[in-house]
């Protein structure tokens, strides 16, 4: 898959499993992997780029006597994934488009 494409895809997974509830690295990835490959040295750049953008915040919570680092979807965030959602059909319509002219 396409760098570029898949760095947006990553963040949009993120987005949305945080929309779900707070989560934590390990979680996250455990979660996405489902779906498309992260590795730990790729979420943690996007999370602190997400961070650094306003769509989620950090925070730490003791957990087994250690500390973990959760994130929490700001609205900024949840702004984002909405107007994705907005974008969606139209993002559909062009794959459609493009698979479409791989087959003929």
């Amino acid at each position: 898959m396409d760098a570029q494409l898949r760095k947006g895809l990553l963040e949009l997974c993120v987005l949305a499993v945080l929309r779900k509830e707070d989560s934590y690295g390990y979680q996250i990835i455990k979660d996405v992997s489902d779906l498309i490959e992260i590795s730990e040295s790729t979420l943690y750049p996007i999370l602190r780029r997400l961070e650094m953008g306003g769509k989620v915040k950090s925070y730490t919570t003791q957990y087994n006597n250690r500390l973990r680092k959760y994130f929490h979807l700001t609205e900024e965030g949840r702004q984002y994934l909405k107007n994705f959602d907005k974008d969606r059909a139209q993002l559909l319509k062009i794959l459609d488009y493009i698979a479409e002219e791989d087959e003929k």
